[in-house]
């Protein structure tokens, strides 16, 4: 069987493969991608391949820009971390998926829909089906924040979660730090704001702070089984709690 991986994690994709060589010992591995570039490169490369495990999220966009603008004619496992009721679409076409973190319990029922499902190796990606999932998991989104209103002395301005680097607590409300250094006021609790923030991009990593992965600088060991965390246009270094380090360890695998 003639397989493409395109996942973007390089401990996800080793904990993938070898659950391939262990389920389907007949597999060719005929190229990794992780990103979305790489994607249709092999794609192009590749028109005879069997059987396609992809992530949603590449290191340079979403993989449904690959899968719209590629005419797919082989079964796709998608290896995902969104939540299971998003995939009840391809529980009815016949596309089987993957939760993350990876579990080979997991990984065989996906294996088995697959072999039931595409008896034969025509099976087409039905795109009805990938424009009604990236819908859904664009709605999934939504009630996240994706802005805040900052009230300044000429007016009011909108601070981009995107922009901000860290967020700290100060009593019944809060200081968020953008990527120009600049210092904004929220008129909010932080855990009135933690609970509005994508947990994908923001941690919180101890009682008074919350930080943005996309800004993280540096990470060091620090005493009593705590990190240091360096981040980008911020001076003071972060660090989490004691109880807050383990969790935040795995939430940077995800």
């Amino acid at each position: 069987m003639k397989v493409l991986i395109f996942e973007d994690e390089i401990p996800a994709y080793e904990k993938l493969l070898g659950f391939i060589e262990s389920a389907i010992p007949d597999a060719k591995i005929l190229g990794w991608g992780r990103s979305v570039a790489e994607a249709k490169y092999f794609l192009d490369k590749h028109k005879d391949v069997e059987l396609i495990f992809s992530d949603i999220e590449l290191l340079d966009g979403n993989s449904f820009e690959v899968y719209e603008s590629i005419k797919i004619n082989c079964p796709i496992i998608f290896c995902t971390a969104f939540d299971q009721y998003l995939f009840k679409a391809f529980q009815t076409n016949g596309i089987a998926y993957i939760l993350k973190p990876y579990t080979l319990e997991n990984f065989n029922e996906a294996i088995e829909k697959y072999k039931s499902l595409f008896a034969q190796n025509d099976a087409e990606v039905d795109q009805g089906v990938m424009s009604q999932l990236k819908q859904m998991l664009q709605q999934n989104d939504q009630h996240y924040k994706r802005r805040f209103s900052i009230k300044k002395k000429d007016g009011i301005k909108l601070l981009s979660v995107e922009n901000i680097v860290c967020i700290q607590a100060n009593g019944d409300f809060s200081f968020a730090f953008d990527d120009k250094g600049d210092k904004h006021v929220i008129n909010s609790s932080l855990g009135s704001i933690e609970s509005k923030l994508n947990p994908n991009y923001f941690f919180r990593i101890n009682r008074s702070e919350i930080l943005n992965i996309d800004k993280i600088q540096k990470i060091e060991p620090y005493f009593k089984n705590r990190l240091a965390i360096v981040m980008q246009k911020f001076e003071t270094t972060l660090y989490t709690s004691s109880a807050k380090t383990k969790d935040f360890r795995a939430w940077l695998e995800k």
